[in-house]
């Protein structure tokens, strides 16, 4: 078994609370989520985050808007839905738990 393949299934489970975390702070475009991400040591590439914000989108978490920019063409900034808030919120409590739990299991010593 190869660990990076480990290390990526491990990202790609928890992409979507970041993107929605990362939109409660204020509408984005998708080069601002990805520099995001890569700020965190979190690398998505573009192939990735597309189908992605595409999904959450369908499933009414985001929506988007478009804006000129100066420096080219228009923007599709993504917002998040008063639903993804609510779904944010519980993957928070999800999240929460979950690491909790592994802290636990991670911190006990074999027996």
């Amino acid at each position: 078994m190869k660990i990076e393949n480990t290390k990526a299934q491990m990202r790609k489970g928890v992409l979507e609370y970041c993107i929605l975390s990362i939109l409660q702070h204020g509408d984005a475009y998708t080069s601002e989520i990805l520099s995001t991400l890569k700020d965190a040591e979190m690398i998505v590439v573009e192939g990735t985050i597309y189908p992605l914000l595409t999904r959450l989108k369908n499933a009414g978490l985001l929506s988007y808007r478009w804006e000129e920019s100066t420096s080219g063409p228009p923007r599709k900034y993504y917002v998040l839905t008063e639903n993804g808030a609510l779904f944010l919120k519980e993957l928070n409590t999800t999240w929460n738990n979950l690491t909790n739990a592994v802290q636990t299991v991670t911190s006990k010593k074999n027996k």
